[in-house]
């Protein structure tokens, strides 16, 4: 019988590569409790009809892309694939709309659809993401992108582009819509398979095609920004001034529509030019509809995602993995010895400090060679004699200086302790 192997399309995160996964939830996380936004958690799986009011029946994560089954109350259920619908439904489910004012919301989590896996893709997916609701302000589009911001460059992030587009309201869209099908429809058989048969369904898409043809056909298509109407043109021009007083360079782009139908007004993406074809690490908007649509009320809101994939994938190529190394390595031979060595590691823990156990049993000389290779700042070490006088030995591996201490004395000095560790770590 042949081993069993994860899933394609999805991977294990590895303790080798979990240092980075754990270095943007810790950045992320920061930066967001500063801006007082409030984190939520909602299931991976919901209602199908969810996904399909909310993000669209047209669109190709609908269409194309959904995990969905029956479950055995022939309930039709789909894993979530994005963030924003789940979030709304539970905004609406538990009347947080109720205490008025503005919503600050951040989420993390696996998200899920049927992709081609290729590097920075994965059909189980990871996101972290915001969504501001109840303020129609042009600030909470600038706020929305200044964190997004904020957070990639805290990681070290660099050549990164903002581009940004309005996808304006509903009318705006109707009009834009009906000029385009006018554009492409004498093209008709020289655009791509999907791009045809989208034509009708979903035309906007059409301009996210990545068939060369098709591209080609599309760059004299007429612009959505010349069928803006005049709030939808005025909330953008405040939007793009605030970005410029904020120093964020961006660059406009109205072939950007995003890929999911909830989308109004302000529509942005950010990418990274290290990162080739797979090219965007986050990607937001404004989706003011989308709670009146879901059955709340009438709640203007904005938010963006980061794709964590194609994020880790970025800070591979900037820097080693982010590891936590012990402060004390703690060696130890013989019964009573190792009895006393895991009292002594528990303490140390529960007093602050990181602690590595060697749990072998081996001989000194070999954890020794561990304690080494763990770059922990010292080594304590409890032997036979040391157990029977309950003492322990005390050496700092950079200096190789040693002492022995009683076993009451290294947690009476436990303050001194820390700035010696502090001055090795320096020196």
């Amino acid at each position: 019988m042949g081993t069993i192997q994860a899933i394609r399309g999805t991977r294990d995160i590895l303790p080798s590569e979990i240092g980075y996964w754990q270095q943007v939830e810790a950045i992320a996380s920061q930066i967001l409790n500063r801006a007082l936004y409030q984190e939520i958690r909602t299931p991976i799986f919901e209602e199908t009809a969810l996904f399909k009011r909310g993000i669209g029946e047209a669109t190709d994560v609908v269409g194309k892309e959904m995990y969905t089954f029956e479950d055995r109350g022939d309930r039709s259920l789909t894993l979530r694939p994005e963030g924003t619908a789940g979030l709304v439904r539970s905004f609406i489910e538990h009347n947080l709309f109720a205490a008025g004012g503005v919503q600050r919301l951040w989420y993390k989590g696996p998200m899920f659809r049927y992709e081609r896996p290729q590097a920075g893709r994965q059909r189980q997916f990871h996101q972290i993401g915001v969504e501001i609701l109840g303020s129609a302000d042009p600030r909470a589009d600038g706020e929305a992108i200044a964190l997004a911001t904020d957070i990639l460059k805290a990681l070290g992030l660099k050549n990164l582009t903002l581009d940004l587009n309005s996808v304006g309201n509903g009318e705006d869209r109707q009009n834009y819509r009906e000029a385009l099908i006018n554009y492409l429809t004498p093209y008709k058989a020289e655009l791509d398979p999907d791009s045809q048969e989208r034509l009708t369904r979903n035309p906007l898409r059409i301009l996210d095609s990545k068939d060369k043809r098709t591209k080609e056909i599309t760059l004299n298509a007429p612009s959505i920004l010349d069928y803006l109407g005049e709030a939808s043109r005025r909330h953008f021009e405040v939007v793009q001034q605030l970005l410029t007083d904020l120093e964020i360079p961006y660059q406009l782009n109205p072939r950007l529509v995003r890929g999911l139908d909830y989308y109004t007004h302000t529509a942005f993406e950010i990418q990274s030019e290290d990162l080739g074809a797979q090219a965007t690490v986050c990607g937001g908007g404004r989706y003011d509809g989308l709670t009146s649509q879901l059955g709340g009320p009438e709640t203007p809101a904005v938010g963006w995602a980061i794709g964590m994939e194609r994020l880790i994938l970025l800070l591979q190529q900037l820097q080693p993995a982010p590891q936590v190394t012990p402060d004390f390595y703690l060696i130890s031979k013989g019964q009573k010895a190792e009895v006393q060595s895991l009292i002594l590691a528990q303490k140390l823990r529960q007093a602050g400090f990181i602690v590595e156990l060697d749990l072998s049993g081996s001989a000194f000389g070999k954890q020794f060679k561990r304690a080494d290779r763990s770059k922990a700042i010292a080594c304590l070490v409890l032997g036979e004699a040391e157990a029977e006088t309950e003492t322990i030995k005390l050496k700092w591996m950079t200096s190789k200086e040693e002492s022995t201490l009683t076993q009451g004395e290294l947690f009476s000095q436990l303050g001194e302790l820390r700035e010696q560790l502090n001055r090795h770590k320096l020196s």
